[in-house]
């Protein structure tokens, strides 16, 4: 694991301060800016690919993804 990867005091301290529906909302924005990054890095790599194909296979490697 890379040291960027764990949060710092200061980002722990504004998690534990939001109420559990703000932190909700704050993992539902991210998860689906996830998608939009994952999306149009598919495009990118496979510009060939329809936009079913791609929502295919951001939609299939969410489903997989592990953490």
């Amino acid at each position: 694991m890379h040291q960027g990867d764990q949060p710092g005091a200061d980002q722990l301290a504004v998690l534990r301060d939001m109420t559990p529906e703000q932190r909700w909302r704050a993992a539902h924005r991210l998860y689906w800016t996830l998608r939009r990054h994952k999306a149009a890095f598919l495009r990118d790599r496979h510009p060939e690919w329809s936009d079913e194909q791609v929502e295919r296979e951001t939609r299939r490697s969410f489903l997989h993804a592990r953490s």
